[in-house]
């Protein structure tokens, strides 16, 4: 398939301008998409442009990444209802730096590679021009008339909004359009792309294109993606899902994709993953007859986790989640790294013990009626012991005065103890 079917079978198209179609299936095309610098990771939203750059360069096209050092000075107002805090240079430095290092993890910017990806950062150019010369060199081409009928731009004026919008964000589809002017003159490049919300300020570079050099320049949007019930896709009680495993553990980026619905796991798979269409077609014909074993949300989880991280980090997110389910082992718990482990049981009552208690032995009654609150007295701990119910990092305890030493620590502090099915408690000792 070309890279316009390849993005039609999968939903991820939503704007096409007249004429891209037949420029991609002449020559090899350089295409650019931009990523705003602020904050020092991209998170999942930013995943279905990556994917388009990914497609674009397995289509024999040439991406170029471009990482908005100077539009993140200034903030873009699409989609946005108020005024954005600009970031200050040092800050922007440091969230390039960290950006450009994940998407080489998706794109290969390997030199021998015929069509490698290119990574350029829009400061380096602007930071040339002064105010005059910008709006001589820029301003003079597109009318404000022009400017205003975008709508990111009618819904920041509009009778509903309170804070009206500043000409920094008024400047920015100028900025924006600049960019494409200088990658069409220095590279050639003849594409933008973008999600749907980027429409206007990518067809004002365009337009901008035309007027100053005469030369055709083309646009393409794919859709924002939602959840099926309407609320924003990539977002959780805890925030944004990242890509940085310091932001969002591997764990936590497996269970977002591992609970999603199943009506978002078909598209999912489509726009996320490189799965083809033959095998996202029959994994989705077994999720059908058997929705229960949620087949399409667990290849979905896998695909996202290796791709983002690694197939070992998946490997243990698929254990760690396993453990919740009564599955896990006492083996497993060792083998988990303090921050899984913690990202697993986050959330769980938490007692504070002194190492003093455990140094030389404890008896599990002891430590789980008196030096904490697990149980409310040894004769509750003592019934569910009888009934087989209390466990200790994953073994069963079938005695009350079993003693309990450091040496069965997990991570040098943690005891894990369980009440019944579902009922976690952590002992962290220190």
């Amino acid at each position: 398939m070309t890279f316009v079917e390849e993005l039609r079978w999968r939903g991820m198209i939503h704007d096409i301008m007249p004429g891209t179609e037949e420029l991609l299936a002449k020559e090899s095309t350089l295409g650019y998409i931009g990523f705003d610098p602020t904050a020092d990771s991209l998170h999942i939203g930013h995943m279905v442009q990556v994917m388009l750059l990914v497609h674009f360069q397995r289509s024999g096209h040439i991406p170029i990444a471009l990482v908005g050092g100077a539009t993140g000075m200034i903030g873009d107002p699409s989609g946005k209802s108020e005024e954005r805090n600009l970031l200050d240079e040092e800050t922007l430095q440091r969230n390039q730096e960290c950006i450009r290092i994940q998407l080489a993890k998706f794109l290969d910017f390997s030199p021998e590679r015929k069509n490698k990806a290119i990574m350029v950062n829009n400061y380096d150019w602007m930071k040339d021009y002064s105010f005059l010369g910008f709006i001589r060199e820029i301003g003079k081409h597109i009318t404000v008339n022009y400017m205003m009928a975008k709508d990111s731009v009618k819904k920041r004026l509009g009778a509903d909004s309170k804070e009206g919008m500043s000409f920094t964000e008024f400047s920015y589809q100028l900025v924006q359009g600049t960019d494409f002017l200088h990658l069409y003159n220095e590279l050639g490049c003849k594409l933008q792309m973008g999600g749907s919300d980027q429409w206007g300020n990518i067809v004002t570079g365009t337009e901008l294109i035309r007027r100053k050099t005469g030369g055709e320049a083309f646009a393409m949007t794919c859709p924002l993606i939602t959840k099926s019930d309407g609320t924003k896709f990539g977002k959780t009680e805890a925030g944004n899902v990242w890509l940085d495993p310091e932001k969002t553990s591997p764990y936590h980026f497996y269970q977002f994709w591992l609970n999603v619905s199943d009506e978002d796991a078909a598209r999912y798979i489509k726009i996320f993953t490189l799965l083809d269409k033959a095998v996202i077609e029959e994994l989705t014909e077994s999720h059908r007859q058997s929705p229960h074993e949620r087949i399409l949300q667990k290849r979905l989880a896998e695909e996202m986790t290796v791709m983002v991280h690694s197939r070992g980090e998946y490997e243990s997110a698929l254990e760690a989640s396993q453990i919740l389910f009564g599955k896990g082992t006492t083996e497993s718990l060792r083998k988990m790294n303090e921050k899984t482990f913690l990202s697993v049981f986050e959330g769980v009552p938490v007692f504070d013990i002194s190492m003093d208690v455990i140094r030389n032995g404890v008896s599990a009654a002891d430590l789980c009626a008196e030096h904490s609150a697990v149980f409310a007295s040894k004769g509750e701990l003592r019934r569910l012991v009888q009934g087989g119910g209390m466990s200790i990092n994953k073994v069963r305890i079938d005695n009350p005065d079993m003693i309990v030493g450091s040496d069965m620590l997990l991570n040098n502090k943690y005891l894990l103890v369980q009440k019944g099915k579902k009922n976690y408690y952590l002992l962290r000792i220190s």
